[in-house]
């Protein structure tokens, strides 16, 4: 309890600093950074204990508080997407896809070169740079026949470097702060507050149980963005407006999320691997950086909504900082979602592929001598 209480009082002071700064989604940066930070010191709060002696432990993190966290962004998100910016979108479907495609390609490759590192099998080092639905991709490279393990920490990893970089690279590089930037309804009373409650209880319900009814990917956040997205167009939604109390909360336990994968024994369980993985994984945001501006150029939209649209990871750290800096959240939104079905259905057949042709290449010459990862 002691843990938690330090791990809250300071993510606090973190976010004060930060939004006094107009970092956006100033809570997630916080949550994010000071969880990690504990968690490789030892003075997070540590994994409970399983049902019975044999069974694995449990995140410290109950996974309940992740789901709502999701279910509060998604809900909020969706009721800044308005119905007078879809027009503008339908033209950009095709770049959309095609620079979802060129990620892709970024992806599997710089997996491939993973794949190259002696400890690392070709499949295992594919699936660990997929840019998109690290959860999901760690449950199916164990279908696959791959170290779920090394995908696991290789995946917090991206995504945590994404989280932390990008709310940085908006400050310094595009000049975006929270300060220009406020909901539709950010001057919302009690009686809309209250609205908003209601919307909440009803999207994250019924979005969380058809999204996991029909296996859609990060349905803890999307389920209930697209109810919310279908009531907000349907003008079902009205005045509501998720409380900010909520939204902050929501940002903090999605940092914690994160960060407190962070572990001295994960890191060290993959250090000969890490550098390999960190290298690989700063060319891959360099070149979807570069994918962004050219989405800009195709799309004429600004270089900072694409920058968002095409960061490879940390779909809610990204669409916190659009939702937070006044972005284009629609195209933004439908750019990172095309990007993680993307990256769900098709990098996985794409990494067994690879790692099928190398098996083939190696099998007619000689055994393979990789050495298994130690973890």
């Amino acid at each position: 309890m002691v843990r938690w209480v330090v791990l809250v009082a300071v993510t606090a002071i973190a976010t004060l600093g930060l939004d006094r700064l107009h970092v956006p989604s100033a809570a997630l940066f916080a949550g994010l950074v000071v969880a990690a930070a504990l968690a490789l010191l030892g003075w997070a709060p540590t994994a409970r204990p399983g049902a019975d002696d044999d069974a694995p432990t449990k995140p410290p993190m109950p996974r309940a508080w992740g789901i709502a966290g999701q279910g509060v962004l998604g809900v909020y998100i969706g009721t800044m997407v308005q119905p007078d910016v879809l027009g503008g979108l339908a033209s950009s479907w095709l770049p959309v896809v095609v620079i979802a495609l060129g990620t892709l390609v970024l992806s599997v490759g710089g997996g491939a070169l993973l794949g190259l590192n002696r400890r690392v099998d070709s499949l295992t080092g594919s699936l660990a740079l997929v840019a998109g639905g690290a959860s999901g991709l760690v449950a199916l490279t164990r279908e696959l026949g791959g170290d779920e393990r090394v995908v696991a920490v290789v995946q917090y990893v991206r995504v945590g470097l994404v989280t932390v970089t990008m709310p940085i690279v908006a400050t310094l590089v595009f000049g975006a702060h929270t300060s220009g930037a406020s909901s539709p309804k950010a001057d919302a009373g009690l009686t809309d507050q209250a609205w908003g409650l209601l919307l909440l209880a009803v999207g994250i319900g019924i979005g969380l149980t058809v999204g996991k009814l029909i296996r859609l990917p990060a349905a803890g956040l999307l389920g209930p963005l697209i109810v919310t997205v279908v009531a907000e167009l349907t003008g079902w939604a009205g005045p509501a407006a998720v409380p900010t109390i909520l939204v902050t909360a929501a940002y903090a336990v999605i940092g914690w999320q994160a960060g407190l994968g962070f572990t001295m024994a994960a890191m060290k369980a993959i250090g000969k691997i890490l550098p390999h993985a960190v290298a690989l994984i700063l060319l891959i945001g360099v070149g979807s950086a570069g994918l962004g501006a050219a989405l800009s150029v195709w799309t004429g939209e600004s270089m900072f909504d694409s920058y968002l649209a095409t960061t490879p990871g940390g779909i809610y750290a990204v669409l916190a900082a659009a939702a937070a800096s006044g972005s284009n959240i629609t195209f933004v939104l439908a750019s990172q979602i095309v990007r993680v079905l993307t990256m769900l259905f098709v990098a996985p057949f794409a990494a067994r592929a690879y790692h099928r042709w190398r098996t083939r290449r190696h099998d007619a010459t000689a055994p393979d001598q990789r050495e298994p990862a130690h973890v």
